[in-house]
């Protein structure tokens, strides 16, 4: 026990050591050139900074420092934006002239950190509202998902969070096997560090199939039920004039894994394990 206070006291001390200090600073800019319409075009570059501690798959003793840089191009009248978001990071301390742990380049229109460990980026630059959730400690790609992200802990004594998200493929989707015309998604099921399993969800009925996969008739959302057992509810409703008429499919979480066997789905719905 002695020689590991020792050990420790003494990482501690070459850490203090080996640590210089910084000062950054980035501006953020907005030009607007106007048109003879009296719409124009506005171009945004915000530049932000943050510190997060105890991030999964980096060492205990790893700070990061992250720098986020969002740029938007928007056209005042016309539908959707043009924007990135850039997420560079390095050691706290380290000479930010340095090469970067890692750089993330990613159309959207914000990010987030999550629970000092997932980076969630807010891609919706149009009509369709979707995300993409990555690793904080290396930046990278966990999954899609075109629910807002869904966590939760699956053990009441210590908090051990899981990730789930819904992935419903669009028009231009480049997997052949999800232009498939009885696909209505894949969802996702994560810790911070492993995509743990992914589920596909199809129907014999090809109507439906189509229904429940279209963005302009149908919301989803994702949430968890705990009583008598844990599962993900995944629930469709159409949208209005239509009546909601909601679709309901529970997925167990069994241990730290989906039970799909036992999964309760409507009838000629179907679901599978799913791999990329």
């Amino acid at each position: 026990m002695i020689q590991l206070f020792l050990c420790l006291a003494a990482s501690s001390v070459l850490l203090a050591q080996t640590a210089k200090p910084l000062h950054a600073q980035a501006s953020s800019t907005i030009d607007y050139t106007p048109t003879a319409d009296g719409f124009g075009a506005i171009e945004i570059r915000n530049v932000s900074y943050e510190v997060v501690t105890n991030v999964p798959g980096r060492p205990p003793d790893d700070r990061l420092l992250l720098r986020k840089t969002i740029r938007s191009k928007e056209v005042l009248g016309d539908i959707g934006i043009e924007a990135n978001v850039s997420l560079e990071a390095w050691r706290l301390g380290d000479d930010l002239r340095q090469r970067s742990l890692y750089t993330l380049n990613v159309s959207g229109d914000d990010g987030t950190t999550r629970d000092n460990a997932l980076f969630v980026v807010s891609r919706g630059l149009e009509e369709v509202e979707w995300w993409s959730v990555y690793k904080l400690g290396n930046g990278q790609h966990l999954f899609d998902t075109h629910v807002p992200q869904l966590s939760f802990s699956i053990s009441r004594e210590t908090v051990k969070t899981r990730y789930a998200g819904l992935n419903v493929p669009p028009d231009d989707e480049s997997d052949a096997r999800l232009k498939q015309p009885n696909v209505i998604g894949v969802l996702a099921y994560a810790s911070e560090g492993h995509l743990l399993r992914e589920a596909l969800l199809t129907s014999d009925d090809r109507q439906q199939a189509r229904l429940l996969r279209s963005f302009a008739d149908v919301t989803r959302s994702l949430s968890v039920t705990e009583a008598p057992t844990r599962n993900i509810r995944l629930t469709f409703s159409q949208n209005f004039p239509s009546p909601p008429n909601p679709v309901e499919v529970l997925i167990p979480v069994k241990g730290d894994d989906l039970d799909l066997k036992n999964a309760k789905l409507p009838p000629r719905m179907n679901v599978v394990t799913w791999r990329r």
